[in-house]
């Protein structure tokens, strides 16, 4: 799970002008360098947040409702959430594009898979996953990228299988250059609408059921959305 960290210079247009290669490389990079101030950051932070811990025990129901199967948590960082689904009685698994993330979550969680992997190019097999979280790993994805990130979702994805996001809310990008311990970063944070992140499920074949904002009086709220990949 991302939180906001400090930032660099705004972006208006909301979208970085490098190529696809280029902000993955970077995004892959600033979290080998913070992986271990970050899994620090967010260890404990879990626990403290009851909305985010009632969402994650209702998408748990919602897996056990349709007998279970595998999970993908996508963009699990040092997968403190990963072990935290496990702990709640679902066969999860954990995806991250940063090496040092894997490594950090294969050390604290022996017991659970881990793979470095990208969500921009998901190497798991066709309708092979009950069900997927993308736990704030949407919010370094381009904007022009994520038909084609909600694409791989909804392939991988067994027909009915729920999705549960967690996101920025807001109509900004910004360049984070510094992060968990004051560590170089160089990644775009992607704030965004939740009537547009539901315009890119649906228009990717998911219907979308149900969606809960946080910290409304905060200066950047949060939001969680459950949808289904269609039969």
């Amino acid at each position: 799970m991302e939180t906001e960290a400090p930032l660099g210079d705004a972006n208006p247009s909301g979208s970085p002008s490098r190529a696809a290669d280029g902000w993955l490389a970077d995004t892959r990079t600033s979290y080998d360098t913070v992986a271990d101030s970050y899994s620090d950051y967010t260890r404990e932070a879990l626990a403290k947040e009851p909305y985010l811990l009632a969402a994650l025990a209702l998408f748990a129901d919602l897996v056990h409702a349709i007998d279970g199967g595998p999970v993908a948590d996508v963009g699990c960082g040092p997968g403190h959430v990963t072990a935290h689904l496990h702990k709640l009685g679902v066969d999860t698994f954990g995806i991250d594009l940063s090496p040092a993330m894997i490594d950090l979550a294969r050390r604290e969680h022996p017991d659970l898979r881990f793979e470095v992997g990208s969500m921009t190019d998901l190497q798991l097999a066709d309708a092979s996953i009950a069900a997927l979280l993308a736990f704030w790993s949407l919010i370094h994805i381009p904007d022009n990228a994520v038909p084609t990130v909600f694409g791989h979702f909804h392939r991988v994805l067994r027909p009915g299988g729920p999705l549960m996001l967690g996101f920025h809310v807001g109509d900004e990008s910004r360049l984070k250059t510094q992060g968990y311990g004051g560590h170089p970063m160089k990644v775009y944070v992607h704030r965004r609408q939740p009537d547009q992140v539901a315009a890119w499920l649906r228009d990717a074949g998911f219907t979308v059921k149900a969606q809960m904002t946080l910290d409304l009086d905060q200066s950047v709220p949060g939001a969680i959305m459950f949808a289904y990949r269609q039969p």
